[in-house]
């Protein structure tokens, strides 16, 4: 059995701690998801066919090193732990990515793809360096299922404040540090973001502990591990969750932008509001997460939420988007609904690492964590794909001061129809094949962890 220490309750002050990691990863994820795609057609002049390839083909090399990545991590030995050192030996090298991807050299347009292309799939392989174990520790972090809800709560607050802050200042910190110049405007916002997120990378490591344990040490393979990994099959139905949970959301983020300059006819500011108003409506979101699983089953409220973000997904076809406050106020429900069941989806991924424990008698918290973030991945490359791919097949032009009909039909499809199928095929996935609820999951802690009375 493992110590009760595995699930006891943890403290704010390492709560805070841990969740200081996913904003790092959002302070330099942010400014990819949202503006990467605009950053490439419309300020490095790159076609929005290619950026699509690039998206696509980088993300799907990427995505196949993951597992990888958690099978070695899993196989870590230190005195810190198994996977907060890798936060802190990748940390660096990943922040200097970043500030090479939106440096801007002034190449000629085939080597601009090219230098596109090497810096966006240095970025990837870095960034899963650090999100691979960040990710990895909330499954360790504690074994208690109701604290680590609380913790996916505190990390997906974080990385909603963070990704606040990267949409409320990016284009207001762009003009000013570039003077006009967009190019050495992003460069130098991104360098500003990295240097913050350094610090609270070394945050998170100086502040956390890895409290849970493997029963039995792995001393498997790597490929006897990741074939153990595809025997566990709530973690492949998270795993597939992940893409279809996160798909509506880079959608929508990547072409946010474009929705509230060419559709809603704002400008840098009022679309920078915009943007800014889902996040604020996204911290709410998870605020008010425990108000429902404290009294629900998670899995009963994450299916739920789903199927109203259909609802309200489709509803945007009706809406005017001229009417601003009206839509504006719309955007904020919607946004709050969604980020309602993103702590849910994160704390599936430990629920799912105890389930393999329990069935196979093997943790492997780090290709629990890779898996999602795989699919995470592949999830991104789709969407980015696609959100370049639909701009180029219906019309778009980029920087132009009127779309045509076909380019506004592109934009509505990228914004709301494709989020509201994404939405329903995670309801069908978690409605008929998840089977990890309050009730099992209960029976699981049990039958793992030796749990005291004050942690029950």
């Amino acid at each position: 059995m493992i110590p009760n220490k595995a699930v006891e309750k943890l403290s704010v002050f390492e709560k805070v701690g841990f969740s200081s990691g996913d904003a790092a990863c959002n302070l330099l994820f942010n400014p990819i998801t949202m503006f990467l795609a605009f950053f490439y057609t419309d300020i490095y002049g790159i076609n929005a066919g290619v950026v699509a390839s690039i998206f696509l083909l980088v993300r799907v090399i990427d995505a196949f090193f993951d597992p990888l990545y958690g099978a070695m991590i899993d196989k870590t030995k230190s005195r810190w732990g198994r996977y907060r050192p890798w936060m802190l030996w990748c940390a660096v090298p990943f922040t200097i990515s970043c500030m090479m991807m939106f440096y801007t050299p002034d190449l000629g347009p085939n080597a601009k793809i090219i230098y596109a292309f090497f810096t966006y799939l240095l970025l990837s392989l870095l960034y899963s360096a650090v999100n691979i174990p960040f990710c990895s520790l909330g499954c360790v972090i504690t074994g208690n299922a109701r604290e680590r809800v609380s913790c996916q709560q505190y990390r997906c607050i974080a990385g909603a404040v963070a990704g606040l802050f990267c949409t409320f200042t990016l284009l207001p910190l762009v003009q000013y540090f570039g003077g006009g110049n967009r190019q050495t405007g992003f460069f130098w916002v991104v360098t500003l973001y990295s240097v913050l997120a350094l610090v609270l990378f070394v945050f998170c490591f100086r502040t956390t502990r890895e409290r849970v344990e493997p029963q039995n040490e792995n001393n498997d393979g790597i490929l006897t591990n990741l074939k153990n990994a595809l025997k566990n099959d709530q973690l492949i139905v998270c795993s597939l969750g992940m893409f279809l949970d996160c798909f509506p959301s880079f959608v929508r983020g990547a072409v946010a932008i474009y929705f509230a300059k060419y559709i809603m006819h704002l400008n840098d500011w009022m679309s920078t509001l915009f943007m800014s108003l889902g996040i604020v409506a996204g911290i709410i979101g998870c605020l008010i997460t425990p108000l429902f699983t404290r009294y629900f089953c998670k899995v009963a409220v994450y299916k739920y939420v789903k199927l109203c973000l259909v609802a309200l997904s489709l509803a945007l076809y009706l809406i005017d988007p001229l009417n601003q406050t009206f839509i504006f106020s719309f955007y904020f429900v919607l946004s709050v609904v969604h980020l309602t069941s993103a702590p849910i989806l994160w704390s599936f991924v430990g629920d799912a690492d105890d389930y393999g424990e329990w069935k196979l008698k093997k943790r492997m918290a780090g290709l629990c964590a890779s898996s999602n973030l795989f699919t995470l991945k592949v999830s991104l490359a789709v969407s980015g794909a696609l959100v370049g791919g639909i701009l180029s097949l219906y019309g778009y032009v980029p920087d132009a001061a009127q779309q045509s009909e076909s380019a506004v039909s592109g934009i509505y499809l990228l914004m709301a129809g494709i989020p509201a199928a994404g939405y329903a095929a995670s309801w069908i996935l978690f409605q008929f094949f998840y089977k990890l609820d309050r009730q099992t999951m209960g029976r699981i802690e049990h039958e793992l962890f030796t749990v005291s009375e004050g942690t029950k």
